[in-house]
């Protein structure tokens, strides 16, 4: 299979084929096609690991799981590649910050102590106290304190992102109330949420690949321009475009 054939095909094409010849160019493709969720989750977590790696290092150690995650997938057990290889990922990231001692000890105990000081001190002081504050009151160093709330905040990510089942897209959890603006948040149970899932999977891949790092992975329209290598303007055309596309399926699927 030659150059441009390997490029014409899709995602699943080429790991079926993948799977007979174990070929090094098809790797590659599908390598180069899954560099945007290292990119992403570098953007992502790059305040946990800043202290000890650069985004870099992080995006190298990323495609090096890619490589490994497209040899161990197999697409008719395991859940969709852009989910199997996201968590393997971000476990890549926090073995490497466990490995630089960048987890606190003690962590679970003192986030709680944490967590209670602040509920505390809101009550008492009538407002969100400061770091300061907090860190006095439960006999911690402030920097430490930051420290633990910046890890909690990881893991709360790290959280929502195990919750989906294997057969759950990530694509359909769009944050919003405001249904004028998004229509998911209208067809959330049954059969029209299979019906959004389909309207996601019929984008063009750069719709759904702006529709997953704007709204999963929370990157603004700059970030997301430097991962996808392409101008801010595109990316908000083609997000008004993809969001045009879903209301229009969404209309379509109830009347």
């Amino acid at each position: 299979m030659d150059s441009y054939e390997i490029k014409a095909k899709s995602n699943d094409e080429l790991f079926r084929e993948y799977r007979k010849t174990k070929s090094r160019e098809i790797r590659q493709e599908l390598t180069l096609r899954y560099l945007y969720i290292v990119k992403s989750i570098a953007y992502q977590m790059r305040e946990m690991y800043s202290s000890f790696m650069q985004p870099e290092d992080i995006i190298n150690e990323g495609v090096i799981e890619i490589m490994k995650g497209i040899d161990r997938y197999d697409p008719d057990k395991d859940n969709k590649f852009d989910t199997f290889i996201s968590r393997r990922i971000r476990g890549m990231v926090i073995d490497l910050m466990r490995k630089n001692d960048w987890m606190p000890r003690n962590y679970h105990k003192d986030r709680k102590s944490i967590e209670d000081a602040i509920t505390q001190l809101t009550g008492t002081l009538g407002r969100a106290p400061t770091d300061e504050e907090a860190a006095a009151y439960v006999g911690m160093e402030v920097k430490k304190l930051q420290k633990i709330r910046t890890m909690s905040t990881m893991v709360n990510v790290l959280s929502l992102d195990m919750t989906y089942d294997d057969n759950d897209d990530p694509l359909l959890q769009v944050p919003t109330d405001d249904v004028s603006v998004q229509p998911e948040k209208s067809f959330m149970q049954g059969e029209t949420l299979r019906m959004l899932a389909k309207a996601i999977g019929d984008l063009a891949e750069k719709e759904r690949m702006i529709i997953s790092l704007y709204y999963v992975d929370n990157l603004n329209m700059s970030q997301i321009a430097d991962v996808m290598e392409i101008s801010q303007p595109r990316v908000s055309q083609l997000h008004s475009q993809a969001i045009r596309k879903l209301k229009k399926a969404m209309v379509d699927a109830v009347q």
